[in-house]
């Protein structure tokens, strides 16, 4: 029978509830265990896809075109599996489904309240994941903090489900702040002690506590809160601040947290085989060459909004045993007489996805940047468009040639809506969303970083080139590098006569692992190194020349 483990947090919010939902997930997948993991939101927006990346960060979409939180990007970034959009589930879309078979009249007239028709739906959603792939362990993530108004459906619903399936089959982990007091020099156990009690009052009593502090927690702090939380003390699991999130299923390991899981569900299995992982995270640890990377974006004031990014290019990083250096750049500072200022210095430039004009003139600044000065560049979706608006202008000589997304009466329209969003009113879910084929050409860049002729990538957008253009644009030098399998979208571009400038209308960081690094990241950063190995042997030659003039 499937096994459930419900993570639940208190005290605060960013306490790292995915990242421990996703260790223990990688720890239980090591033991050889079929493992899914689950986040429940409690807002009401039915997903992240129309909110503010400020407000939410980015949106993680997965293969099968679900709009959804970012922790999923952890999930499958640590487990390796593929998610779909089931594996993220928001009060909005409980609400919303069970208004819907209200309206069809499925509860034959009777009253529709919280409990039971919200709370079965909740628990139908945690237990398809586990029913419709026969997957041995679900872990279920519960979004804000035990108190929490909103959250306290899904709580009443995760209180049934030991009813529902068996002691034997759920366990609950609830991780909370063991915070340290400088004045009296000790770590405090009572905010821990405050949550646990919040959470039995819930009708759920933690089965593991994990206690994150920025120091070790002793022996003696873990059996008074074994003490006064009623837990065995070695559930209580300590999980300091790491510098490496990737060491954390190790962290998690060596404090017994799958071996207490598999004990509480019942489940017997070997021992984690981690020797791939371990060295995985060695090797990260150990590159120490920096390379340094502007990101040029809109939401650099919350790095959240570009996660994904930020992890793909620490797992190119690692490839190439060297360490990402990231330069959050505001595309708006990117546009003014200052502008190259905030440019010069970089091995690499990459201008990610985002939506909205406010920065655009900043980021084609700094693509513009990148081809007069050979500088490595990657663009991701808008990159893409923002490369295509910036050959257009320089190299067709289009002055006003921009985006119908933000100029709709520019008479070039390099970048137009795609025929079958023009209709479309609603903007939640209506993109072209999910995994899509794109046929790579031989020759190119993008077929020797790919080593294949066929791939198959995550996108989310709504425009595209205007196919009009795209033969004076392969003229010019900007080439469609991979294409749809029909011919009719651009997929890739990239420009032959440039060390490496290369764009994606796809986003291939929503496919990186951190044991399976994307190609174009891994080709990037090798570019990016090579440059800056290629400029300091020319200027150690310069100095040498200077230094012992000819006789």
């Amino acid at each position: 029978m499937t096994k459930y483990v419900f993570v639940t947090g208190g005290v605060t919010s960013s306490l790292g509830k995915g990242i421990t939902a996703a260790s223990l997930g990688r720890l239980l997948k090591a033991r050889g265990l079929r493992v899914v993991l689950q986040k429940l939101d409690p807002y009401i927006n039915v997903d992240p896809g129309t909110m503010n990346p400020f407000e939410h960060g980015e949106v993680y979409v997965t293969d099968d075109g679900g709009e959804t939180d970012l922790d999923l990007g952890h999930y499958e970034r640590f487990i390796g599996v593929s998610l779909r959009r089931d594996s993220n589930v928001t009060t909005g879309a409980i609400y919303q489904s069970v208004i819907r078979k209200e309206r069809r009249g499925d509860y034959l007239g009777a009253t529709v309240q919280v409990i039971p028709h919200i709370t079965n739906e909740i628990k139908a959603r945690i237990r398809k994941l586990g029913d419709d792939d026969q997957i041995d362990v679900v872990i279920t993530e519960i979004g804000g903090t035990v108190g929490d108004i909103e959250s306290l459906p899904f709580l009443e619903a995760i209180r049934q489900m030991r009813k529902d399936v068996g002691r034997e089959n759920t366990c609950y982990l609830h991780v909370t702040l063991v915070p340290y007091l400088s004045t009296s020099e000790e770590l405090k156990t009572k905010p821990t002690q405050h949550s646990v009690a919040e959470l039995r009052g819930r009708g759920i009593h933690p089965d593991i506590i994990v206690a994150r502090s920025d120091r070790p927690v002793d022996d003696a702090v873990r059996r008074k809160i074994s003490l006064f939380c009623d837990v065995d003390s070695d559930a209580v699991i300590n999980a300091m601040d790491v510098s490496n999130i990737y060491a954390v299923p190790i962290a998690m390991h060596e404090g017994g947290l799958d071996e207490v899981a598999c004990r509480i569900l019942s489940i017997e299995t070997s021992e984690p085989d981690l020797a791939s992982w371990q060295s995985m995270v060695e090797r990260m640890d150990k590159a120490t060459e920096p390379v340094k990377v502007g990101l040029v974006g809109k939401y650099v004031d919350l790095p959240d909004a570009y996660l994904s990014v930020y992890e793909a290019l620490r797992h190119g990083a690692m490839a190439n045993d060297a360490r990402v250096e990231v330069e959050w750049i505001a595309a708006e500072d990117v546009d003014g007489l200052l502008a190259d200022s905030y440019l010069d210095g970089l091995d690499a430039i990459l201008v990610p996805g985002g939506f909205g004009i406010r920065g655009i003139e900043g980021k084609i600044r700094s693509i513009r940047h990148a081809r007069d000065h050979g500088i490595p560049f990657l663009g991701l979706c808008l990159g893409l468009q923002c490369a295509v608006i910036e050959y257009a202008r320089s190299d067709l000589g289009l002055g006003d040639a921009h985006s119908a997304e933000f100029d709709p009466m520019t008479s070039n329209a390099v970048i137009d809506l795609m025929t079958d969003q023009r209709d479309i009113e609603d903007k939640g879910g209506t993109m072209r969303l999910g995994v899509y084929p794109a046929k790579l050409r031989d020759g190119s860049l993008a077929r020797r970083l790919y080593g294949e002729p066929l791939i198959y990538e995550r996108h989310r957008h709504r425009y595209e080139v205007a196919n009009r253009f795209r033969i004076d644009l392969e003229a010019a030098g900007l080439i469609a590098s991979g294409v749809s399998p029909d011919d009719r979208l651009v997929e890739i571009v990239e420009a032959p006569d440039h060390p490496f400038f290369i764009a994606s209308q796809f986003h291939p960081e929503l496919k990186s692992r951190p044991d399976d690094p994307h190609p174009l990241f891994v080709g990037f950063v090798a570019a990016a190194l090579a440059r800056k190995r290629a400029l300091a042997t020319s200027a150690e030659v310069s100095h040498k020349a200077v230094a012992e003039p000819p006789t």
